[in-house]
């Protein structure tokens, strides 16, 4: 090969290799961005929602008195992008709290936990469906697993609060969407309970399987009733 030739050969394998380190750059910045900074954006824009939704509850509890069964409250119908509740789950940490958006597509998902259309609401009989990333865009559902039978999953709305029980997890392949039936597993059967289903992806960086975990109500508390507990006095501390 003569000379120029092998000059010319080593210019573009240079080109090439500079091309190959540049597109190496945006590909590592592309995964920090999806999996630390929309963590951070989405945190604080799940913070402020939780706040302002607080602060629409305590108006709406001083407008009605706080009457009324938090299941029948959330008949309303609502469309996707409605945010209408918070999710309290205390395993995940005693400040764990994050808005619940109507619907589950990728924006919905962005802004919190999503609501599976048509499944029941806080409260009612059936089975209220909430998926949730376990990965970017906050994570919310990132420690599902560590859930216990027992563990509470609190489900606040304007109406009052809906607590669940854990009772079983399950992996199902991500077709198998019996699992948000409003009898989990028996799609053509009429519920007699009130039922939550948390679904997030697995295992973590993949969406090959769902993690599944069902839960039952277990208590049921009005706005006013809320009021209440708010009010009491702390408990005394004896000192010795």
């Amino acid at each position: 090969m003569s000379r120029s030739l092998r000059g010319r050969a080593a210019g573009v394998v240079g080109v090439v290799g500079e091309v190959l380190v540049t597109l190496g750059a945006l590909v590592l910045l592309f995964v920090v961005w999806q999996v630390w900074w929309t963590d951070v954006e989405s945190d604080r824009a799940h913070a402020a929602t939780v706040t302002s939704l607080e602060r629409e509850f305590a108006q709406a509890s001083r407008d009605v008195g706080g009457a009324g069964d938090p299941g029948d409250a959330d008949s309303t119908v609502r469309i996707e992008g409605d945010v209408f509740a918070v999710v309290r789950i205390p395993r995940f940490g005693a400040d764990y709290a994050r808005p619940l958006v109507e619907g589950t597509s990728a924006k919905e998902l962005a802004r919190g936990l999503g609501h599976y259309v048509g499944t029941a609401a806080p409260g009612q009989v059936g089975n209220v469906a909430i998926a949730g990333h376990r990965t970017t865009y906050g994570k919310p559902l990132a420690d599902i697993d560590r859930l216990r039978a027992g563990d509470e999953v609190v489900v606040e709305t304007a109406a009052g609060e809906s607590t669940y029980a854990v009772t079983s997890h399950e992996i199902v392949r991500p077709w198998e969407s019996d699992v948000i039936a409003p009898v989990p597993g028996d799609p053509g059967a009429t519920p007699t309970k009130s039922m939550l289903t948390l679904t997030s992806c697995h295992p973590r960086f993949s969406a090959k399987q769902r993690w599944i975990v069902h839960a039952e109500l277990v208590r049921t508390r009005t706005r006013a009733q809320l009021s209440l507990v708010d009010d009491l006095p702390a408990p005394r501390v004896e000192t010795s």
